[in-house]
């Protein structure tokens, strides 16, 4: 088998696992909430062109991702999986100089509806479930850990069948520069969910300039790692050719 087959199977078997997780969870799904659900989505869509570059790795990380979690936590999963495939479409549509990638698109729609899907299910199952575990940060975290680990393992697969990488040394590079960003995420949401009550859904709007800062200071901080490892990289060429 080789690489375009085993990544065509791998991108196969993903958008499976994204429509049956993402059937599952709207299928018992809750309440919607229209105007919120309006306001993230807004809001997500807005901030899926605000990507940077991860350094050492063919994949871009997009400001819109605490506005998922924001969706998976807050809204019904049909409402999550909405902005999820909206947003998503935003962020990997092609810019007018480059040629639209079929395969790309369906990778990133399987993939993010999965990664949320997942999300969704394990917060609202902890919202449910006994006295002992209805515990919102909790609850948070673990949505967080779901939509981290759905998110960053299938694109460690993708890219150790498509470029013949080892999958866990793609994965712990991977985790290694976007882990911060979903703690970042979780404490946005966090404060969202304890606003939103006393403020409204409105709030979700005041959360857009402190994703254009984050988004800033990620851009500086991976230029300036790039910068940092361009002498290491020439002077090892230098002394491959000595």
């Amino acid at each position: 088998m080789n690489t375009t087959r085993q990544t065509k199977t791998f991108i196969g078997a993903m958008m499976l696992a994204g429509l049956s997780v993402a059937g599952y969870a709207s299928f018992a799904s809750h309440t919607p909430h229209a105007y919120f659900a309006l306001a993230v989505l807004a809001l997500a869509a807005a901030t899926s062109r605000m990507k940077v570059k991860l350094p050492g790795i063919n994949g871009n990380m997009s400001v819109n991702l605490p506005f998922l979690l924001t969706a998976a936590v807050n809204l019904s999963a049909v409402e999550a999986v909405v902005i999820t495939c909206i947003s998503t479409m935003v962020q990997c549509w092609p810019r007018k100089d480059a040629k639209f990638n079929p395969q790309h698109m369906a990778f990133n729609l399987s993939m993010m509806v999965f990664a949320t899907s997942a999300a969704s299910l394990v917060f609202h199952a902890l919202a449910q479930s006994p006295i002992l575990w209805k515990s919102s940060t909790l609850g948070l975290a673990l949505a967080t850990v779901s939509l981290f680990l759905g998110q960053t393992a299938p694109v460690a697969g993708i890219v150790a069948v498509s470029e013949a990488k080892s999958a866990g040394h793609v994965w712990l590079s991977l985790a290694q520069l976007s882990f911060p960003y979903y703690v970042v995420s979780a404490g946005v949401t966090s404060m969202v969910q304890a606003m939103t009550p006393h403020l409204g859904w409105g709030l979700a709007l005041a959360v857009f300039p402190v994703m254009y800062f984050i988004h800033r200071s990620y851009r500086l901080y991976f230029n300036a790692m790039v910068e940092a490892l361009r002498p290491e990289v020439l002077v090892r060429a230098a002394g491959a050719g000595a």
